[in-house]
């Protein structure tokens, strides 16, 4: 099958900067941009190649998105058209978000922006429980794959297990069945030979030699080393050897979306590392809900706040930028190595039965990990202090409503609760 013609490169480029200004919705909706514009009314790269890079994207730890965009651009001008595409596809949303940071790290104990979080938080809360709502209608397909979210929300609330732990195990649950010849873990989105992907066979890219992945491999390790030792040879080792750490490891695990590692980095950054509190971390988790781009870019609002409150000889500002940029180098640049690593080895992938078995029973598991996220932040913001705080609470049913009866916009869903934020601290002055 011959491969559409690239377009003009400024073209391209201007496409991917107009994208990632707009990429509001989630993945769901990033990918359905992409797909009406690139396929059907661009025709820069055909169905079945688009298919089959969502179907090896969804097999990856990050933000399926990003990584789909970074695919096209590979496809199409190579490693510089993945890091344009991939690059922008962030960076608008990237730039917005470190100025909300500032914003709520200078200003979030002024009356009036305390009043909005006051009203996003329980809204927040509403969104994860569509979520896992979601999640779990397509996923949860059979008493295995209930009975291992059950065991991932135990392991995580209950044992307290590391989340990569309860990743890798859910792995080796769908490979051990996979060997056992047992389709326990269904993945929705694995695709057979011949099916979904528009039939025939599989398309035939040349595969490179065995140096291409140890020179790739020790490029992007001198990526990793060069700004990170920069940052700890002129800044020291507290925190940023920490943020380099925690977000390098988190980038390796991050099966089933930004909802299911967030449990991990929101417990090693309040409780471990203490940058921020639980409450901050909520706002972050509202602030990367309005903001275009992958909804994983709410570590960058993590790291700022731990530059912001650790910030050592520097100002709380520019140690706040330069953890903010830090958090999102060492979190966004496994996303490339995977994408430039894999490309040319996709279609043998995606029909792998043993990889498609793990990827079923993780994104099982990731329902138990999103209800562990909910009950967490449901807690802090419903029940603060153990008691019912009941205008949250009709905030938060209000929102889920809006959310799975009438498929509201997310961004709407935080913005209509940033008002009855307003609305509650309104009615609380006048009495």
């Amino acid at each position: 099958m011959a491969q559409p013609a690239p377009p003009p490169f400024s073209a391209f480029l201007l496409f991917w900067l107009k994208l990632g200004c707009v990429s509001f919705g989630g993945p769901a909706g990033q990918i359905a941009m992409m797909q009406s514009e690139l396929v059907d009314r661009r025709g820069w790269i055909d169905q079945r190649r688009f298919l089959h890079a969502l179907n090896f994207c969804m097999l990856l730890p990050g933000p399926e998105a990003q990584q789909l965009a970074t695919y096209i651009g590979w496809r199409l001008y190579g490693t510089l058209g993945g890091v344009v595409s991939g690059g922008l596809f962030v960076l608008p949303g990237a730039l917005v978000l470190l100025a909300l940071s500032w914003i709520a790290a200078a200003h979030g104990d002024a009356p009036l922006v305390a009043a909005l979080f006051d009203g996003v938080k329980p809204a927040v809360v509403a969104i994860i429980a569509a979520a896992l709502w979601r999640v779990g209608k397509r996923t949860l397909r059979g008493p295995a794959a209930v009975a291992l979210a059950a065991a991932a929300f135990l392991a995580l609330f209950a044992l307290s297990l590391p989340f990569p732990l309860v990743i890798a195990g859910a792995a080796v649950a769908g490979l051990v069945a996979a060997r056992l010849g047992r389709d326990w873990f269904a993945p929705p989105h694995a695709v057979a030979d011949g099916g979904a992907a528009g039939g025939g066979s599989a398309l035939a890219d040349p595969l490179p030699g065995p140096g291409r992945l140890l020179r790739l491999a020790a490029v992007f390790a001198l990526l990793w080393v060069v700004p990170v030792g920069a940052v700890l040879l002129l800044l020291g080792w507290q925190p940023w050897a920490g943020i380099a750490a925690l977000f390098t490891k988190a980038a390796f695990v991050t099966f089933g979306g930004a909802y299911a590692v967030l449990p991990y980095i929101a417990g090693q950054a309040v409780d471990v590392y203490g940058w921020l509190t639980a409450e901050e971390m909520v706002n972050g988790l509202a602030l990367a809900e309005t903001t275009p781009g992958p909804l994983i870019l709410v570590v960058q609002y993590v790291g700022f706040f731990a530059g912001w409150n650790h910030p050592g000889a520097l100002s709380p500002v520019w140690a706040g930028t330069v953890a903010a940029a830090l958090t999102s180098w060492v979190t966004f640049l496994p996303c490339f190595l995977f994408i430039f690593a894999g490309a040319p080895y996709i279609e043998r992938l995606i029909h792998n039965r043993g990889a498609a078995a793990a990827l079923g029973a993780i994104t099982a598991a990731v329902v138990g990990v999103i209800l562990n996220l909910g009950v967490w932040l449901g807690l802090a913001v419903l029940l603060p202090a153990g008691r019912p705080d009941w205008a949250a609470l009709l905030i938060a049913a209000v929102a889920l409503a809006a959310l799975v009866r009438w498929n509201a916009p997310v961004h709407w869903v935080v913005l209509g609760g940033a008002a009855a934020g307003l609305l509650r601290a309104g009615i609380a002055g006048a009495l």
